[in-house]
């Protein structure tokens, strides 16, 4: 298997150093068609509103405590009143300190651009800092990264009002005295933004198309996206909207190819037949907002399963726009180094490519606090907590464990064992025995991925292991 990851790694470097920058151009005719068009204009925006205090209890404050607002006799209150604002479709909370939990309660309504009516009060889910990267780890020690609310997708709108309560007697978990509220609470209001992939002229990232020695940048395609691209290279040519499914014996011939012919007996004949997968270009990524370069993990023991917790309210003609929104919150917004999640999955069985660095790759993403290493994370999007997830959702789920888990010669009915970075559940340093395809509650106290969702997972490892085609 380590020759295999070597050789996927030495892929994605070598592609990334040589591909990116200024290609000769013979070599264009090896690029996709679907990178033929002008660089797309890095799309969406995202603005952040400060939280006031607002109902009884906001005088007669007494000391703080750091990472805390200052301690109100009654639990503490604090929101936006209704205003209009430019055009959102996501929503989240943050505030200063990742350390810091919100025990509390928070809710946004919105109105919608389509009907101009308000909606109802929403409940935005609170404990969202397991989705995240180990205690540990660079990306969280980065000082960019903030605390954060999970996400919220609840489509076009122009308005917002926001209401935050802390819980009455909470805090002790946090080092803080009860009925308090972070500090620095923020309302963030993410615009996807509407520009198709591949279309539209590129004013912030754009390259020059020739110079005088006759080279030529990849058209359609930044230093950054090309980047991003060559790292599903030879998988999908550079610039790919996609990477094309295949059956079972493709399959495993592709992932010799990618290995130069180095694939271990572990992994072979056990890899399932590959889905299709949307690549980072086609559904839009602003490849400009992540950190530059990839950083990769030694091998994929585990696939933990997610949901995004962003609400059901969204058709999958909209999906890439929720993925896009995701991504800029969990970067612009949370301050992480990319989108958490390796894969992502939407209400119709769509797959698509998460973390940049390669989806045949060991990319370490920032899923699952404590078990990041030797793992990938999987969400499907939307929230499983009451709502059954669709057929065609957990089939996709099944599709791609059973490819990316036989890659690394890991079977989906099987137990493994990692070593936990640190968490609320497994202290650092202890060896835990997970399922191969586990939820994040397994590794993690949390209600993720949603009990529904959850109670989908036994069938789902059977479902994956056929398809890698074990007895």
């Amino acid at each position: 298997m380590r020759g295999f990851l070597a050789s996927s790694i030495g892929v994605a470097t070598a592609a990334a150093l040589a591909l990116p920058l200024v290609l000769p151009t013979p070599a264009l005719a090896a690029v996709s068609p679907d990178a033929a068009a002008a660089p797309v204009t890095p799309a969406g925006s995202t603005q952040s509103l400060p939280l006031a205090p607002t109902g009884p209890g906001t005088a007669d404050r007494g000391p703080g405590v750091p990472g805390m607002s200052a301690s109100p006799r009654l639990p503490e209150t604090r929101g936006l009143a209704a205003r209009d604002v430019k055009t959102f479709s996501l929503v989240g909370v943050v505030w200063d300190d990742v350390t810091t939990q919100l025990h509390g309660r928070v809710q946004v309504r919105t109105r919608s651009t389509a009907t101009a009516a308000w909606s109802d009060w929403q409940d935005v889910e609170t404990h969202n800092g397991e989705h995240a990267a180990d205690p540990d780890a660079v990306e969280r020690g980065s000082g960019r990264v903030r605390g954060a609310t999970a996400p919220l997708w609840v489509g076009e709108s122009d308005g917002v009002e926001v209401r935050v309560q802390a819980e009455p007697g909470a805090g002790a978990a946090t080092r803080a005295p009860g009925g308090r509220l972070p500090s620095g609470l923020r309302i963030e209001l993410v615009d996807p933004g509407r520009s198709a992939p591949g279309t539209g002229p590129d004013g912030k990232n754009g390259r020059p198309v020739g110079d005088d020695k006759g080279e030529v940048v990849v058209p359609g395609m930044t230093m950054e996206m090309a980047e991003s691209s060559a790292a599903n290279v030879p998988h999908a040519p550079l610039g790919a909207n996609e990477i094309t499914a295949l059956d079972k014996a493709d399959s495993t011939a592709d992932a010799v190819f990618a290995s130069d012919g180095d694939l271990s007996e572990a992994a072979a004949p056990y890899i399932g037949p590959r889905p299709r997968i949307v690549t980072r270009k086609g559904w839009g990524a602003d490849e400009s907002l992540r950190e530059p370069g990839f950083v990769y993990t030694n091998t994929v023991k585990a696939a933990f399963v997610h949901h995004s917790a962003s609400g059901n309210n969204y058709d999958c003609k909209d999906a890439p726009a929720v993925l896009r929104s995701l991504y800029r919150y969990h970067v612009v917004s949370s301050g992480w180094r990319d989108i958490g999640y390796n894969f992502a999955v939407d209400k119709c069985g769509t797959v698509y490519e998460g973390r940049a660095g390669g989806v045949s790759k060991p990319v370490m993403g920032a899923h699952t606090m404590g078990f990041n290493t030797d793992s990938m994370g999987i969400a499907v999007i939307g929230t499983f907590t009451s709502t059954n997830p669709p057929k065609a959702a957990l089939d996709a789920v099944s599709r791609l464990t059973a490819w990316k888990l036989g890659l690394f010669g890991a079977d989906p009915r099987a137990k493994t064992t990692l070593k936990s970075g640190g968490g609320n559940r497994f202290p650092k340093g202890q060896s835990v025995k997970l399922n191969v395809i586990s939820g994040h509650r397994d590794g993690f106290a949390t209600e993720c991925p949603g009990k529904r969702l959850y109670d989908q997972l036994p069938p789902t490892r059977t479902t994956s292991a056929k398809l890698q085609g074990r007895p």
